[in-house]
């Protein structure tokens, strides 16, 4: 299909440093884009950096968790966003650009779309990026790729359909 002029890039989803390390080794373009669960609570360090050294953009699938966990009012998130005059939402999509990854936050409801779009106009300190480094708890909150009784579940679940 490239040679055909049909496509141009290609982007993968859920896809964990190794299995990335497979796609780029095995064929002759590597993704444009990974999107991957990535929150505060959930940061994924560690696969940004491989993202990063092989020219792979991160994008955030769930920016903001959901909301579990009560990430709207996570108090260190609420704590910087009175400090900039915004909402913990506005917080949670400066800093993951901030931090290189690419988020689109999902919304129906007008109100959320435009206070999403209204995130340029401050940026976060270095202390205030450490303080939500802190908050990672390096684990998912949905599914876990790399446990094979979920990924046989979900299978299942689909197949079903």
């Amino acid at each position: 299909m490239v040679d055909e002029g049909l496509i141009r890039a290609i982007g993968a989803a859920n896809f964990h440093p190794d299995r990335l390390a497979d796609i780029i080794s095995f064929n002759r373009m590597a993704p444009a884009v990974n999107q991957i669960e990535s929150h505060p609570y959930f940061q994924q360090a560690e696969a940004q950096g491989y993202m990063e050294l092989r020219g792979v953009t991160m994008e955030s699938w769930v920016p903001f968790g959901e909301g579990c966990e009560g990430m709207f009012e996570q108090p260190v998130l609420a704590e910087i966003g009175r400090a900039h005059g915004k909402s913990v939402a506005q917080v949670i999509l400066r800093w993951q650009p901030q931090r290189g990854i690419v988020c689109i936050p999902k919304s129906v409801h007008r109100e959320r779309m435009e206070e999403n779009f209204d995130v340029f106009d401050f940026e976060l300190s270095e202390g205030e990026m450490t303080r939500i480094a802190a908050l990672d708890r390096r684990a998912t909150f949905f599914f876990d790729h790399r446990d094979p009784a979920q990924v046989e579940r979900q299978s299942k679940r689909i197949l079903d359909v």
